[in-house]
């Protein structure tokens, strides 16, 4: 007797023959679909791909009125093609920094709108800080926060500093113990204990979070406002009532403790690398008034604009805090490298005359 087929077999069969029709007819709608839209498909490919957004760095500048040195800064600037970097200028309120202000288009309109009047020793220089940050912190791509002085100048090109901030996860804080008698008003404890009380330099290179921290706080700052003052000088007493008795005035430079204090308090002395990348040369021969000396730094004019000079910085690769017996050898990428970045002070000869002569190249090439 002959064995019928199975009723099941027929329909796999069928199934299979269907799913090649449905395969064949997608695959002849898919190239009449590209035939169709050829042209427009071409010009598409022909884009550029997105362009990458890159972390910046954001440069705060603090000045008086205008930036003395932009055109230094202008050359600096015009060694990023990738928008790796945004400015940010405090100065005079009512400042304005346009084509009759500055030689250079990249600080055009960059002054900040809520500027104050800022006093040296002061905590309005405090102030100025946490008013730059706010404003660089509302543009997320900002990672890094350089504080930057109207007499400052660069001493590489912007790749190489860029590279060089960008790969250290840390601030750069020169962060040290204060215990010279004086200067720690007693008045602040408990909000700020002795034992987190830190001196160094306002010309810090923060990272987003420290940042933050500093325009967050509003509980130290106020007590660095009450708390904080530099002892009054002759110079000022034009200005202000005479002292009857100064010797017991304490002498706390704001700017110069507030940022270290207050990350120490926070306990993130070991999120920062405690050395700054700004240097300054300080005038330990200015009075022979011991408590007086190294209040001003050196400033470098037109005949110390040499090539001695800038190389003489860049050579430096450690730094010596006497207060605490330690020297801290400078590295980059876990590799030896130069302590600074930057330097101060300069005038505007001796800046330019730097750049005229190509002391200061900025091409990638020169570093």
């Amino acid at each position: 007797m002959k064995r019928r087929a199975h009723p099941h077999k027929f329909l796999h069969k069928w199934t299979k023959i269907l799913f090649l029709l449905l395969l064949l007819g997608f695959c002849f709608g898919s190239f009449v679909l590209l035939e169709k839209h050829h042209s427009q498909i071409r010009i598409f490919a022909s884009f550029s791909p997105p362009a990458v957004l890159r972390p910046k760095i954001a440069f705060l500048f603090i000045s008086r009125n205008r930036l003395p040195l932009d055109i230094v800064w202008d050359a600096f600037f015009q060694g990023d093609d990738e928008n790796r970097f945004s400015i940010f200028v405090h100065s005079r309120p009512g400042f304005l920094f346009n084509n009759a202000t500055t030689r250079s288009a990249y600080f055009i309109d960059r002054q900040v709108n809520n500027s104050i009047q800022v006093e040296w020793g002061e905590s309005s220089m405090i102030l100025a800080e946490r008013i730059l940050l706010k404003h660089a912190l509302a543009d997320p791509l900002n990672t890094r926060f350089i504080f930057v002085s109207d007499s400052c100048i660069p001493l590489y090109n912007f790749s190489y500093t860029y590279d060089y901030i960008m790969s250290t996860p840390t601030s750069f804080v020169d962060s040290f113990a204060d215990t010279k008698e004086g200067r720690y008003n007693p008045k602040m404890d408990p909000i700020v204990h002795i034992q987190n009380w830190r001196k160094g330099s306002q010309w810090v290179v923060l990272t987003r979070k420290h940042a933050d921290i500093v325009v967050k706080d509003d509980v130290v700052f106020p007590i660095f406002q009450l708390h904080c003052k530099r002892k009054s000088l002759p110079e000022f007493w034009r200005d202000n009532p005479v002292p009857l008795d100064n010797s017991k005035e304490h002498n706390c430079i704001p700017d110069e403790h507030y940022v270290q204090t207050l990350l120490s308090r926070e306990g993130l002395d070991d999120e920062i690398t405690r050395r700054m990348l700004t240097h300054t040369s300080w005038d330990l021969s200015f009075s022979k008034e011991h408590d007086r000396r190294g209040w001003h730094p050196v400033t470098y004019k037109l005949a110390d604009a040499t090539p001695t000079l800038i190389q003489s910085l860049k050579d430096i690769d450690n730094i010596y805090y006497e207060t605490e017996y330690r020297r801290e050898w400078c590295t980059s990428k876990g590799k030896p490298s130069p302590c600074f970045l930057f330097a101060r002070k300069f005038t505007r000869p001796a800046a330019f005359r730097l750049l005229k002569t190509s002391v200061l190249s900025f091409n990638e090439a020169s570093r």
